[in-house]
């Protein structure tokens, strides 16, 4: 089988809100999302996984209205910033959080996280996908940075956990055989969304 881990597209700044900070998509996001039923209509997509957060639900609504397939929500593949009440896009943390950016920028996470239960609940969600599709099946997953780049560090056994500058709508593979081994196939596919990627 074949997992196919899709970050999401570009967020809202919040700030500050009551509860957990959930931003939906900006205007720039939406034209994202839009361009990866066309990107993944080589592969014969059987099911759709997504974080429970709106920005990784409203990454996959387009490629979930073109296929006709419900969207499976998985709690463990929300973010590692799932509880905070604010949420900030990479490309504006270094002016608003330096300290955080710093340790992202250097493969680490902030030290707020809790990285053994992040990649408990990540490695534990990513299992069930598995063990709930066909060996034959190809699975588009909607998720964020941190979850893929963990699931990475995992796979290719990597030092630290935040090494790959995950971009926005990238797609990355990982191919699953009948015995359960796992073999990154690519990362950070970025093609359909080159000339709409912030540098």
């Amino acid at each position: 089988m074949q997992l196919l881990l899709i970050r999401h597209a570009l967020p809202e700044l919040v700030t500050a809100s009551d509860g957990r900070a959930d931003p939906a998509l900006t205007e720039e996001g939406h034209a994202q999302a839009k361009r990866l039923p066309a990107a993944l209509a080589p592969y014969r997509i059987a099911r759709i996984a997504s974080s429970p957060q709106r920005r990784a639900l409203e990454t996959a609504a387009p490629v979930a209205e073109a296929l006709n397939l419900p969207v499976t929500e998985y709690v463990g593949l929300a973010e590692y910033d799932y509880d905070l009440d604010h949420y900030i896009p990479f490309h504006e943390a270094e002016a608003r959080a330096p300290e955080a950016f710093a340790r992202i920028r250097a493969g680490e996470f902030p030290k707020s996280v809790d990285a053994d239960a992040f990649r408990t609940r990540v490695f534990e969600s990513l299992g069930r996908i598995v063990d709930e599709s066909g060996h034959e099946d190809t699975v588009a997953v909607f998720a964020h940075g941190g979850v893929i780049n963990v699931f990475l560090q995992q796979l290719l056994g990597l030092d630290r956990p935040l090494v790959f500058p995950i971009e926005y709508v990238s797609v990355t593979r990982v191919l699953v055989s009948r015995s359960g081994e796992r073999r990154v196939a690519s990362v950070n596919e970025t093609g359909h969304v080159r000339d709409m990627l912030r540098r």
